[in-house]
Parts: structure tokens; C-alpha cells; sequence
């Protein structure tokens, strides 16, 4: 599985002045419902329900908050480049400013963690974390994430 297959240019996205992980949830959810079909407040309970039984911030100023949503028909993506950070409750204490959003339809456990899987590695990795945090649009940013 490729970034490219889950995640669209439509859904990367810049935001400023978060000053919360809910504040940040909210907004990746809202984006996230325009082209999911599904409500946006469901999917914001989904992944705040996963976040609250512990965080998804992986440190370094990167998370990726997820969830699984019954009436998904496919896996959705979306990323945020954060300008600033916003407080997600990160084990070192700093904020975030890169973030993946992984939704997926219930049933779809091995893709599930296969995409799991290929985000993580992506801002794990701390030369493309710093191109990313360099980039100053979605086109730079989307061009980054599926090279």
C-alpha cells in the first residue's frame, strides 16, 4: 500500500493557531467529512475515543490519530502540517505539528495496519519530517508524502 492509494491532495491541509488536541481533532474530522459521507461528529467521537485511551502522539512532534468507523466504505487519510503545534499530550512534552489521520471502515483490519504501518514509517523518518515542516503548501507537502 502507497500513501498515494489512501491519501488525496484535497486532504492535506495547513492549520494555524490550535491550541488543543481537541481543537486539532475536530479539524482533521470536519476535513475528513467531506468526503467520507459520514458525519463529522462521528468520526470526532471515534478518534477521540482511541485517543483517549492513549495518545497517538509518536514524539518529535508527530501523531497519527486513528479510528475505525462502521459506516466507512474505504480507507481515508488525512494529514495536517500544524503551524505553531498544538498540545496532543506527547510522552516528551512537545507539541505537534505533523499529523497523519488514518479512518477506516470497521472490517478492514490488515489494511488497516498495513496503512498504519506505512504512515508511521513516513514521520518517523526525520529527513522527510524536516522537508515537511519546510514546505509551505499542500502541493509541496502532498509531493513529499508520495515520492
Amino acid at each position: 500500500m502507497k500513501i498515494s492509494d489512501i491519501l488525496n491532495i484535497a486532504d492535506v491541509i495547513t492549520l494555524d493557531k490550535i491550541s488543543s488536541k481537541r481543537e486539532l481533532l475536530q479539524n482533521l474530522t470536519t476535513q475528513a467529512a467531506k468526503t467520507a459521507n459520514v458525519d463529522g461528529r462521528t468520526l470526532f467521537d471515534v478518534v477521540l475515543e482511541r485517543e483517549n485511551l492513549g495518545t497517538t502522539a509518536f514524539g518529535k512532534g508527530t501523531a497519527l490519530p486513528h479510528g475505525r468507523i462502521p459506516e466507512l466504505n474505504k480507507i481515508q487519510t488525512v494529514f495536517a502540517k500544524v503551524n505553531g503545534g498544538a498540545d496532543f499530550d506527547a510522552a516528551d512534552g512537545q507539541k505537534v505539528d505533523l499529523v497523519f489521520m488514518l479512518l477506516s471502515p470497521e472490517n478492514s483490519g490488515a489494511d488497516h495496519l498495513m496503512a498504519l504501518a506505512e504512515m508511521s514509517k513516513l514521520i518517523k523518518n526525520e529527513n522527510i519530517c524536516s522537508q515537511l515542516r519546510k514546505a509551505t503548501n499542500s502541493s509541496e507537502i502532498y509531493k513529499i508524502l508520495t515520492e
